[in-house]
């Protein structure tokens, strides 16, 4: 018994490794989301654009993560603790979190040359929606995917 905890530890220790350092992007992502929210007015200023440039890329980043780390980690670690009702529900909150990928990257896509910055309010606004949206998604698929039987690893 001790073994296969000592197992479960060295098996999803890591994705705990996975999510902080995740979650701290999502933080990074804030950050920066919220400067560039909290400007009144933009402009020609070199600076917004450079702004909107690293607020793309670290969006553009921190959902791909999701996407092609986090999740199918979490997954697969859900399958493996047999979390069939957690299994479903992640799959619910997975289409949800589609939703705001495809806001996500639309905005990246439309603001990968910000030379018009003319509707960059109204689509921080609505972009921010939806990833409070998505964050509170994948706040859910960690909470049935990760945290169910965590308690039992330690």
């Amino acid at each position: 018994m001790l073994e296969n905890c000592r197992n479960a530890r060295e098996r999803w220790g890591g994705v705990s490794a996975l999510i902080d350092r995740w979650l701290l992007s999502r933080q990074n992502l804030l950050v920066v989301y919220s400067e560039l929210a909290a400007i009144s007015e933009f402009n020609d200023d070199p600076d917004h654009g450079e702004r909107v440039l690293e607020f793309s890329e670290l969006l553009v980043d921190y959902v791909s993560a999701g996407h092609f780390e986090v999740y199918e980690q979490l997954l697969r670690e859900g399958r493996e603790f047999d979390e069939k009702e957690g299994l479903k529900e992640a799959k619910k909150l997975l289409e949800r979190i589609g939703d705001s990928t495809e806001q996500a990257l639309d905005f990246n896509d439309k603001y990968m040359t910000p030379d018009d910055l003319s509707s960059l309010a109204a689509d921080l606004s609505a972009l921010g929606e939806a990833l409070v949206n998505r964050f509170e998604a994948e706040d859910r698929i960690i909470a049935v995917l990760h945290e169910a039987h965590r308690a039992g690893q330690n």
